[in-house]
């Protein structure tokens, strides 16, 4: 008679066994569908993020391009006082050409320079 008691506690502890197995299985599957959902919202906040500062740099450039413009034109008629309109035009012209060839080149030799990896 005691060997009936015990063999039904061995199916009862063999079906809840399989049963904690399934839960176990589940719950993995579902922790990992979590947290590929939270890496995925993390990639979202970040992309946001960058495209709000993509487009705060590109509108301070269209406006500083804008106020360079400015700039140019009124050196040139500051110019035309001692020179002729299509002379200053010409001298602001190519004093800007070679700022920015100046620039150009410092940005080249800093792109040629090895990245120091830490």
């Amino acid at each position: 008679m005691n060997n009936n008691v015990v063999n039904k506690d061995d199916t009862l502890q063999r079906d809840s066994f399989t049963e904690l197995l399934g839960q176990l299985a589940s719950n993995s599957s579902a922790v990992v569908h979590d947290e590929i959902e939270l890496v995925i919202q993390g990639i979202r906040e970040q992309v946001t993020a960058a495209r709000s500062g993509v487009v705060t740099v590109v509108t301070g450039a269209a406006i500083s391009f804008a106020a360079c413009m400015a700039l140019c034109a009124a050196l040139i008629l500051g110019l035309t006082s001692y020179m002729t309109p299509v002379m200053a035009a010409l001298v602001t012209g190519s004093a800007l050409a070679v700022i920015g060839v100046v620039i150009v080149f410092i940005g080249y030799k800093q792109l040629k320079k090895p990245i120091l990896k830490t």
